[in-house]
């Protein structure tokens, strides 16, 4: 059904979402003055930008990639275990600058030419790790729950890439699938955004950016461990959690948003959605947990959006930590966070 010039990258093309090994932002010109300096601090510590010392550790110690081999019997089954009954290919979509790697998940209880409501997603890791296959479980999930087709997008990542560039490839890949859905094997109907933690962030401000360019906006917002505000530290939840955090930390978060957005203002709409126009935004699914830091931004971005007369269904598990909804069977809190989706989306994705 999907064009086989959409399986692999074309002639002359290239994928811009492969990860990059080399940070080129670390160039220095030769005939800098402070070369002497800079050749000075080489010979002392290795890398010599720092951003590239603090994003080491980052990627060496995200999930899967740690120094210690973890308990096999501690280890959470697989997207295909968990969610065996979905396929899953892999596309290049086209985007500025080449393309973007995306995976395409279909459940295998429809059809082969059924056409399907169309769910883009976008991955975590707070805009400096992470990619499509990290979240293989929580895509197959949506996509089975909700008979939808998921595209799973790739985007750049920061310090490399800083705001707008995986922003840019997010709203690349969301633009093409609202033009081009039938390519995939999705319908003429709904198209929703969704995404977890930073993927969060990008989904809930591709309604005002869609908006701003006028294009199609997306007509469903879907946030997990919702990320609508880069000012953190205005927010007791993030005063009193964040410091001695688990899963991230006021240390980290200040690491990702002087990554990501070195440069913008902090309060720019499309960094910080909470703070956008919110009126005619679309209907939004939220799922965070209390004990995550960001706990009071996600329900004031609820507040937010019902104030200017948007629909909001959330769901707000006492005592879960973000990233609750990221593995299976951990916590039963994970699947009624699917179940309050799928019951969310259910009238709206029944319309193709």
């Amino acid at each position: 059904m999907v064009p086989e010039a959409l399986r692999s990258i074309p002639e002359g093309s290239v994928d811009v979402t492969s990860p990059v090994t080399i940070d080129g932002l670390s160039y220095v010109d030769p005939t800098d003055p402070a070369m002497p300096m800079y050749r000075l601090l080489a010979n002392l510590r290795s890398p010599v930008a720092l951003r590239d010392l603090m994003i080491r550790p980052v990627r060496t110690g995200y999930i899967g990639e740690g120094y210690t081999p973890p308990d096999p019997s501690m280890v959470p089954e697989s997207g295909a275990e968990a969610e065996p009954d979905v396929d899953v290919s892999q596309v290049y979509l086209p985007i500025d600058g080449g393309v973007a790697r995306c995976q395409l998940y279909r459940p295998r209880s429809v059809d082969a030419e059924e056409q399907l409501p169309v769910i883009v997603y976008l991955h975590g890791g707070g805009f400096t790790v992470g990619s499509s296959e990290d979240c293989d479980f929580l895509t197959r999930k949506l996509a089975r729950t909700n008979r939808a087709l998921v595209v799973s997008a790739n985007y750049r990542m920061a310090p490399e890439f800083p705001f707008p560039t995986p922003f840019d490839d997010a709203m690349g890949v969301y633009r093409w699938v609202a033009d081009h859905a039938a390519l995939l094997g999705g319908g003429a109907g709904p198209v929703v955004v969704a995404g977890d933690s930073a993927g969060s962030n990008l989904a809930a401000a591709m309604p005002l950016r869609a908006r701003d360019e006028g294009v199609r906006v997306p007509d469903a917002v879907v946030l997990l461990g919702a990320m609508t505000d880069f000012r953190f530290e205005r927010w007791p939840s993030f005063q009193a959690m964040a410091p001695r955090g688990i899963v991230y930390d006021s240390a980290f978060a200040g690491f990702l948003r002087g990554a990501y957005v070195p440069t913008t203002a902090w309060d720019h709409p499309w960094v910080s959605p909470i703070e956008g126009d919110l009126a005619d935004y679309p209907l939004t699914v939220i799922a965070t947990g209390t004990h995550d830091p960001m706990i009071d931004s996600s329900k004031t971005f609820a507040q937010r959006v019902e104030g200017e007369g948007g629909r909001v269904v959330t769901y707000f598990p006492e005592g879960m930590p973000h990233g609750f909804y990221f593995f299976p069977k951990v916590h039963p809190e994970e699947d009624v966070a699917y179940t309050t989706v799928r019951g969310a989306l259910a009238s709206l994705l029944a319309t193709v």
